[in-house]
């Protein structure tokens, strides 16, 4: 089973900038995509960040130019560069891989526990 384990969540004030890590355990895998999906109180969880192996990076309208996905391909590990962070950007956040199924088309989705988000006005 392939296991997330993230870190680098808390608590900040508005304007402040926090980074998300999320690192993929395990072994005979490969990862088509990872990205950062969030739910905020009362709200449905959303995507923020997407990035496709070999492709470029997407991100939620919301946070375009104050969020930086990237990807350290050799340590299976994301990160979420959060800037510039908003009292609405106060959510659980939690990274999400997709990896194909050996031998199969199927492509399996693991998530993390998640990591509160906490931005203070």
């Amino acid at each position: 089973q392939v296991q997330l384990v993230e870190s680098g969540g808390g608590l900040v004030q508005a304007g402040g900038s926090l980074r998300l890590s999320c690192a993929a355990s395990g072994s005979g895998f490969s990862i088509n995509a990872m990205a950062w999906y969030r739910q905020a109180p009362g709200k449905q969880r959303e995507l923020v960040a997407r990035l496709v192996t070999g492709g470029s990076p997407n991100y939620a309208d919301s946070v375009k130019g104050r969020f930086t996905i990237s990807r350290d391909n050799a340590k299976n590990t994301v990160y979420l560069q959060m800037n510039s962070l908003k009292p609405e950007d106060t959510a659980v956040y939690y990274c999400n891989a997709a990896i194909p199924q050996r031998f199969t088309t199927i492509m399996n989705q693991y998530w993390g526990q998640g990591t509160q988000v906490t931005v203070s006005s």
